[in-house]
């Protein structure tokens, strides 16, 4: 869960959902996750069109860099200033307005004639990638019955890797031309989609209509997918949940008191294990390596002897895997747990990583390269990909949610902008493969703290997971527990 929005997110105001009013959740979850869709693909297509443009350009390595990375600068400004507008303006209105940001990035972006005005465009493309990657979370979870939430937040995970795959198939169709122009433009078409979604499509979050007032209509909106004495159910127990979190500080404890809103609640001692835990997960998330491959998949692959053209149809086995293994992970998640998942996909993410450095410095064959990284890429999609966003909104109490989320999401992408600028310096001062030894230290090194850290959050409410984050940080229990 990546949640920005200062209104606390709660379990969901819709549950106990019939089949066809569960039919609709789900046909607006898939809307509504196209905005992840979006972010998958504006992140994924620059690894084919790059080989291009930097012909096109004359883009030296720092260039090539930046072109990549300036989309996630920008989307850290747009993460952090989505959720006061998100507040203000509503979940469905500030998802069209996002759209709207997306198609004129891409026009920006196409018409470019140089190096300035790309960058721009990727920087304006960043700002709508930010925003969808902390309104599309929060919505998904304020439309779902508890009984599926898992599953429609984990979509959000599998729209971002069909996101991805859908740019290198992109990439295969005109590579051809080397049209990198065509690449970036096919992203105006789900950007439209989601702007014609928020006009005619989709309903606004009851949760944000009773935060701001207006109980009639969320009324109205419940009941449209249960019945009206659930959704009079359902409102009393959503009032009941808020009065209970405003009332005892989110289960703070220690003397925190009920008083600290937004993100002041990361203030509180009760609350900074979870940050610590919410914060390591999304810098190793990044750290560990996943962005080189994902941004930069075809330069790779190019540098064990293949083509360009032959670079991008490789580089789409890449992005099927993580889809196929994404969508384990919808399965599974819910009946191993976060933790074990965690533990194999770190472990294995290391031991990858170590080959892949491993087959470039020993001048292994081409094939086998491509066989470590699709196997890193594995055991990624399995684990640390959808579980950091479901973990970073289980630990953290009720009241700290969505500024815990936002923190833990801000370093994300931090983490990311860092290594998309970094590594291709990098890799030519070092040379790739002891570059890629580094990410496996620093997976191997996530392995040891979410052993040592990180609790399981399966089926259990939040004291439980609060009461086991005391634990293995050495902290005593409070008094009172909410």
């Amino acid at each position: 869960m990546q949640g920005f929005a200062t209104a606390t997110v709660y379990e969901g105001p819709l549950s106990e959902v019939p089949p066809d009013g569960l039919r609709r959740i789900w046909v607006w979850a898939v809307l509504i996750a196209v905005g992840g869709f979006l972010f998958g693909f504006d992140t994924g297509v620059i690894s084919g069109a790059l080989l291009y443009i930097r012909t096109d350009f004359g883009l030296n390595s720092f260039e090539q860099s930046s072109v990549v990375s300036v989309l996630v600068l920008g989307a850290m400004a747009g993460a952090l200033g989505s959720g006061r507008i998100a507040d203000r303006i509503g979940r469905r209105r500030i998802l069209g307005l996002e759209g709207l940001v997306f198609l004129v990035g891409t026009v920006i972006a196409v018409l470019s004639t140089g190096y300035p005005m790309l960058v721009a465009g990727r920087l304006v493309l960043g700002l709508a990638v930010g925003g969808a990657s902390a309104t599309v979370p929060v919505y998904l979870s304020e439309i779902s019955p508890k009984e599926i939430r898992g599953r429609t937040l984990t979509l959000n995970q599998l729209m971002i890797t069909i996101g991805i795959l859908t740019a290198y198939l992109t990439n295969l169709a005109f590579s051809g031309a080397g049209d990198w122009r065509a690449m970036i433009g096919v992203g105006a078409v789900p950007a439209l989609v989601i702007v014609a979604a928020s006009l005619w499509a989709l309903p606004e979050s009851a949760a944000w209509l009773v935060a701001r007032g207006r109980r009639d209509e969320a009324r109205r909106l419940v009941a449209s997918v249960t019945n009206e004495a659930t959704a009079d159910r359902l409102l009393e127990r959503y009032d009941r949940g808020r009065a209970r979190d405003g009332g005892d500080g989110g289960g703070d404890g220690g003397g925190d008191g009920g008083e600290r809103t937004g993100w002041r609640t990361l203030l509180g001692s009760g609350v900074r294990p979870a940050l610590v835990v919410g914060l390591t997960l999304a810098a190793v998330q990044q750290f560990g390596g996943i962005n080189t491959i994902i941004y930069y998949a075809p330069t790779i692959i190019e540098e064990t002897g293949l083509t360009a053209s032959n670079s991008i149809v490789y580089s789409i086995a890449i992005g099927v895997i993580n889809l196929v293994m994404t969508l384990v992970a919808i399965r599974v998640i819910d009946r191993s747990g976060r933790r074990p998942l965690l533990l194999f996909s770190l472990g294995a993410m290391a031991v990858m990583m170590a080959l892949l450095g491993l087959s470039f410095v020993a001048g292994w064959s081409s094939g086998l390269s491509l066989v470590f990284m699709v196997l890193y890429i594995a055991g990624y999609a399995v684990g640390t990909g959808p579980v950091f966003w479901t973990l970073i909104g289980e630990v953290f109490p009720p009241r700290a949610r969505a500024a815990g989320a936002s923190a833990s999401t801000a370093v994300n992408w931090l983490a990311n902008f860092v290594v998309s600028l970094v590594f291709l310096p990098i890799a030519g001062a070092l040379g790739q493969g002891e570059t890629f030894w580094i990410f496996a230290v620093i997976a191997a090194l996530g392995w040891v703290f979410v052993g040592r850290f990180v609790p399981e959050t399966k089926e259990r409410d939040f004291t439980e997971v609060d009461a086991d984050l005391r634990s293995r940080f050495g902290r005593r229990a409070p008094a009172e527990t909410g």
